[in-house]
């Protein structure tokens, strides 16, 4: 799910304290442009840093193995015991009945409104765009699959994470397909133009960094497809609401996952762990669809993330609500036995949740201030929604 922050970037620039095992094996890099170039994705050339983490350190991720096994394999389920997109959709083997599901599903759709769809469609896009994440996981040092069909506890659990997510954006989009309610045309473009581009979440090929990401990202979209279930529902469409909720749930699974591993890292490596913290804050959590474009509008990330605010199906408020979870869910406030700096990152982190509400007040008051304003949209056949 995706959402723009422009309250975060007054501390954004704060300088945070960085530990010496992660400052000695940085390495930085000049970046080169993206093959696809536009407006809105044509990124400056600036220094990246990679491979932030101490090379040791990939030895507790190695003595991990055993323990990832048995408690996060754990939150992966069977194929033969899992979901599929059909289970959801017309039956296509009924000759009779098929044309009759879909009529009533498109009678149904017919109640959404079409700021609705921008933002389902906004939530599909970014599931769609599956292999950047695999992809983006198999570049973390000390748990990515070095095979390809590698055997390793975090290998496997990638592997299945991602065959998991796969029936998300399937499921949605075939179900956005038979509504006629969208245009699938701009729609695949979007996702063609999405997974060209990438993205960069800033990881910097470190495993702390990463597993706070997604521990981070799963509870947002927790939240995300939880509003659009609920949205749908409102609206009349129950057949939505189910999907949307089963995607929800399967993303609530995957969020235990990651951050039992991260909390695992703050009870053996608490410095590094907090430090990985503050910092992957002071960055800012970037959505995964924040490269997203459709071939007409340069800023449709932003525009389809102020959409999502106005509905409330991801707001900022979200994103300081999830971090107070996550800093309560890993007892942060309780750390002890830190170093100066460790400490200085815990407090950083710890006040940033009602310092973001703060923001975030000014900001909304500001934006009652200003003139509605209202942006054509691609992907609902060019009509104006209000942003």
């Amino acid at each position: 799910m995706a959402l723009k922050l422009n309250t975060l970037s007054s501390f954004a620039s704060k300088k945070l304290p960085y530990s010496q095992s992660h400052r000695r094996s940085i390495i930085r890099i000049r970046s080169s442009p993206p093959v696809m170039m536009c407006s809105a994705l044509g990124a400056k050339t600036k220094d990246v840093v990679t491979h932030s983490m101490a090379p040791e350190k990939v030895e507790i991720f190695k003595s991990l193995e055993t323990w990832a096994e048995h408690n996060i394999l754990i939150h992966l389920k069977p194929v033969d015991k899992s979901w599929q997109p059909t289970d959801f959709l017309p039956d296509s083997e009924s000759s009779e009945g098929f044309y009759e599901q879909v009529k009533e599903l498109r009678e149904r759709c017919k109640q959404l409104p079409a700021e609705y769809f921008v933002v389902l469609v906004g939530d599909m896009i970014t599931e769609e765009a599956l292999p950047t994440y695999q992809t983006m996981l198999n570049t973390i040092d000390g748990v990515r699959d070095e095979t390809g069909a590698s055997l390793t506890s975090w290998a496997t659990w990638i592997r299945g994470w991602t065959a998991e997510e796969n029936r998300h954006g399937d499921l949605l989009n075939k179900y956005l397909y038979l509504s006629g309610c969208v245009d699938m045309k701009q729609i695949e473009r979007s996702i063609q133009y999405l997974i060209r581009s990438g993205m960069d979440p800033k990881f910097e090929n470190n495993p702390y960094n990463g597993f706070i990401y997604t521990s981070f990202q799963e509870r947002a979209t927790f939240i995300s497809h939880g509003n659009t279930a609920r949205l749908a529902k409102e609206h009349g469409d129950m057949k939505l609401a189910q999907i949307c909720g089963v995607i929800a749930s399967d993303e609530k699974r995957h969020e235990l996952a990651y951050t039992k591993i991260v909390e695992k890292l703050f009870e053996i490596d608490p410095d590094d762990a907090i430090l990985a913290l503050a910092g992957m804050m002071k960055k800012t959590i970037k959505m995964p669809a924040h490269l997203m474009y459709d071939g007409q509008n340069d800023k449709i990330f932003y525009h389809f993330s102020a959409v999502a605010q106005r509905l409330g199906v991801y707001t900022a408020k979200d994103y300081a609500d999830i971090l107070a979870f996550l800093i309560e869910r890993w007892e942060v406030e309780k750390l002890m036995g830190l170093t100066s700096e460790g400490r200085k990152a815990r407090d950083f982190v710890c006040g940033l949740p009602s310092r973001i509400r703060r923001l975030e007040d000014k900001a909304q008051a500001n934006m009652a201030k200003k003139a509605c304003s209202t942006v054509p949209f691609s992907w609902v056949f060019g009509k104006d929604i209000r942003v």
